[in-house]
């Protein structure tokens, strides 16, 4: 190994100078935290903020490996930060057993969390079933009460079922642990357990609500990307000189935007976790910007030297450096203007403290507009002074310039208060006409404020940067120059034009993801036709009417400029629509060539643009017509999909009081009302009996003389009385079941149940008939000739002619012959089934006998026999 690749695995005493834990890359299967250092100010070896190099390496790639996980990736930061503290909390494999599952309450995890229960339910176990990240199964006590809620991560369980122990997300449980306890001191709520000594809150344990699940996240990747220094390390590259390299640091480690990430920095800094500061320079200037991590550094023993913090809301102007020439404020003034040092809330929109690059030449930064930093009072430095007491001008520059054009002593242009004795050029001793218009300036303005112009307000309100949703960003991408001239409401219109524009291209595109990239591309064409963003006078004007509007050649939807939307490729049916076109063309200038020769090229061009001229006006009103017809067929169709759909509505309405009719009549049977005629008992009663008659039928086709009707009625009451002393049966069971009373409460579903445990009882009987007639019919004469002729059959056939007596032979013939058994009996049971219904059917029917009540009124009513009316019979 060279000597440069074993120099590069070592610690960079710069990145850890006070790390104890440093180790080469032979000591790093030893990961521990690092002891104590001994300090005044430290927090004991049992410190969790305290973490070697190598370990916080090794929790930094475990969760960083967890978070990138695709089940993972796409979520929430709420549910990234859920996975992350079931992940501490789960249970390492002891031996060969893999356990990895979380015990925990929903309650509780919301308060890892900083949420309300109810949110961890809708917002974070949802999106983590769903996306399959975790699985969770509800723990019961004994009478079905939950008590706990058991979580798998599902990355953790196939790290440790594919990659084993080299994958980064299989932590032992030393350092499941150190995990744990780093939680617990950034953002853990505390716990106070009987006999043992309470858990503190973490640091941002108070912080709850909205945003409280990405502060918590945030600050865990802050602190395992923080050295023993407690400086954070950031990322290198050019940033935004609004958002600063911290938010853009931040903005990687969360995977949002920096000015997303911005307002997370602010946050943090505000519960007094994160402080910045600027590095210091020779010439005490504003240098690079750093992120500390206050917690970090506490832990091992560092102090912040104490700075001035940058106050205001206004621009920051850099410190005036030691040898800059005299056009800067005093020295004295240098605390109002702004001093290297911690930054407070980074919640200031337009600070413009930016970071020094390293090859920049040391030279002050002026402000953008002359503003009123310093006392008003005289100091050295500013033109014109030096020049004598009064600070005026020489005498030999003309007198006349100290006068305006219309000859007053005063400049009607904005200048400087701190010349009192005479105006420089350019300035006079009044206050700002902006600034009278625009309102007076407090009198304990900061440094950073500056003077407003009219409508400064309402200036305030375009935006700058392009819209925060991904897809407009890159649609609207190749016009961001045409964006910042836009005012606020004509950005309005436009991100909502562009916003519609995206979602009916993704609507019509087979891949919707490519919408944002295909208006793009859109814009920059019509900008190289405009001739660039310098060209266009009216920008919302443009974009709305040129820019963001589809140009299509043809009658195809998807055609933009002659180009496929879909495809990119060229569109085919512009192609077509200019072959007719030429087609035609052609055609009408070889009919004016034969019916017109020798015409003149003017003459000849001039007949055959008014021919052209006239098949124009042909087409259109062909078009016109097409297109009445396509609107009167358009209207016929929808006409008669209306009376369909009518029709449709009578017919459901007829059939719904059919229906309801239906449902009003009493039962045939036993007069039961409201039961669509017949209810449920009488139902089951007559499905009873239907199975009856068929098992008597069944039983009767193989034991009785079908040409006897003794024979089959002995047989079916056999049968009858058999099934009914089966009902019985179930019915007694039944009784025996139900509490004494219960069937009293409810008639009617009493004699339901009861008519359905007949039922059963007679349907569990009905197959056993049938196996027994079906046994009895393959014994038959019939049946077992069948079965020969197929045995026979099968030994023949030519793969068993060489041994038909053998062991396959015999098998195949056996099953063979069996087959054609059953279906012998199946067949001859079927036929004397059906020869017994003919016969039943043919068999003249007995009245049913009327029970004598029935028949007396009938007879009352008939008369008596002539000459016997008025006699009495003695």
């Amino acid at each position: 190994m060279s000597r440069a690749a074993l120099i590069a695995m070592q610690p960079n005493p710069a990145d850890d100078s006070a790390d104890s834990s440093a180790v080469l890359p032979r000591q790093r299967a030893a990961l521990r935290s690092v002891p104590a250092s001994g300090k005044p100010d430290s927090k004991g070896p049992e410190d969790p903020l305290r973490l070697g190099r190598a370990m916080r390496l090794r929790l930094l790639a475990a969760v960083q490996a967890l978070l990138a996980d695709p089940s993972i990736a796409g979520l929430k930061d709420a549910p990234k930060l859920a996975a992350v503290v079931l992940y501490a909390k789960s249970r390492a494999p002891k031996g060969a057993k893999n356990d990895n599952q979380t015990s925990i309450w929903v309650a509780e995890l919301g308060r890892w969390l900083g949420v309300s229960e109810s949110t961890v339910h809708r917002n974070v176990l949802a999106p983590l079933r769903g996306s399959g990240a975790a699985r969770t199964r509800v723990v019961t006590d004994a009478k079905g009460h939950p008590t706990g809620l058991d979580c798998l991560v599902m990355p953790l369980w196939n790290a440790r079922k594919s990659g084993g122990a080299a994958h980064p997300l299989a932590l032992n449980k030393a350092e499941l642990a150190t995990l744990l306890r780093l939680i617990e001191a950034l953002f853990g709520h505390g716990w106070a357990p009987e006999g043992r000594e309470p858990t503190p809150p973490g640091l941002l344990a108070g912080r709850t609500g909205k945003g409280a699940a990405t502060d918590r996240l945030a600050l865990l990747l802050l602190v395992l990307n923080t050295r023993a220094s407690g400086w954070l390390q950031l990322c290198g590259g050019s940033v935004k000189k609004r958002d600063g390299r911290g938010a853009a640091t931040l903005a990687r480690l969360l995977g949002c935007s920096p000015s997303g990430a911005r307002k997370v920095l602010a946050r943090l800094t505000e519960a007094g976790v994160v402080a910045r500061q600027r590095k210091a320079t020779a010439t005490r200037m504003n240098g690079r910007g750093r992120v500390m991590l206050l917690p970090v550094a506490r832990a091992y023993g560092r102090t912040l030297a104490p700075v001035e913090a940058v106050q205001g809301s206004g621009t920051v102007f850099s410190q005036r450096p030691d040898g800059a020439v005299g056009d800067h404020a005093p020295a004295d003034a240098a605390g109002v203007l702004g001093t290297s040092g911690i930054q407070g809330a980074e919640g200031t929109e337009d600070a413009a403290d930016q970071e020094r690059p390293g090859g920049a030449e040391l030279h002050a930064d002026h402000a953008p507009v002359v503003t009123p930093v310093v006392p008003p009072q005289l100091s050295c430095g500013f033109s014109g002074e030096g020049r004598g007491a009064g600070g005026r001008r020489p005498e030999r520059v003309c007198v006349r310039e100290d006068q305006t054009v219309d000859g007053g002593s005063a400049v009607a242009v904005t200048g400087s208060p701190v010349a009192k004795d005479g105006p420089l050029r350019g300035e006079k001793p009044e206050e700002s006409p902006v600034e009278g218009r625009g309102g007076q300036r407090a009198a304990g303005a900061g440094a950073g404020d500056q003077l407003k112009a009219v409508g400064w307000d309402k200036a305030q309100q375009r935006r700058v940067v392009l819209p925060a949703d991904l897809g407009l960003r890159v649609a609207l991408g190749p016009v961001s120059g045409l964006w910042e001239r836009l005012s606020g409401w004509q950005q309005d219109q436009v991100e909502a034009a562009a916003k519609a524009e995206v979602k009916r291209l993704a609507g019509m595109l087979e891949q919707p993801e490519v919408a944002a990239r295909l208006l793009a591309d859109r814009l920059t064409g019509r900008l190289e036709e405009t001739g660039g963003e310098a060209l266009v006078t009216g920008p919302y004007g443009w974009l709305m009417r040129r820019g963001l509007v589809q140009r299509q050649a043809c009658s195809d939807r998807r055609c933009d400029d002659g180009i496929r939307l879909d495809t990119g490729a060229g569109c085919e049916n512009c192609g077509n629509v200019l072959h007719i076109r030429r087609a035609r063309r052609a055609k009408i200038a070889a009919e004016v060539d034969r019916e017109l020769p020798g015409l003149a090229d003017g003459e000849r061009r001039q007949v055959l643009e008014d021919r052209l001229r006239k098949q124009a006006v042909l087409e259109a009103e062909d078009f016109v017509r097409r297109r009445e017809q396509a609107r009167a067929e358009q209207a016929r169709r929808e006409a008669a999909r209306a009376a369909v759909q009518e029709r449709a509505e009578h017919e459901r309405q007829a059939a719904a009081t059919a229906d309801a009719m239906r449902q009003a009549l009493p039962c045939e049977d036993c007069g039961q009302d409201w039961v669509a005629g017949l209810c449920e008992a009488c139902g089951y009663r007559r499905r009873t009996e239907a199975t009856i008659v068929e098992a008597a039928a069944v039983a009767a086709a193989w034991s009785a003389d079908l040409g006897e009707p003794d024979d089959v009625a002995a047989v079916t009451a056999h049968v009858r009385a058999s099934l009914e002393a089966d009902m019985a049966k179930a019915r007694r069971e039944f009784l025996e079941l139900v509490e004494p009373g219960e069937l009293d409460a409810d008639p009617v579903a009493a004699a339901s149940a009861l008519a359905f445990a007949a039922l059963q009882a007679v349907e569990q009987a009905l197959p056993e008939y049938r196996r027994s007639a079906l046994a009895m019919l393959g014994r038959t004469e019939e049946a077992e000739a069948e079965a020969r002729r197929a045995y026979t059959t099968e030994q023949g056939r030519r793969w068993f002619r060489h041994n038909p007596n053998g062991a396959d032979a015999v098998a195949a013939a056996t099953k063979a012959a069996d087959a054609a058994r059953e279906r012998t009996a199946e067949y001859l049971l079927a036929a004397r089934l059906k020869q017994l219904r003919r016969a039943q059917q043919a068999r003249p029917q007995q009245a049913a006998a009327v029970p004598w009540t029935a028949r007396l009124p009938e007879l009352a009513a008939r008369a008596l026999d002539g000459g016997t009316d008025g006699a009495v019979i003695a």
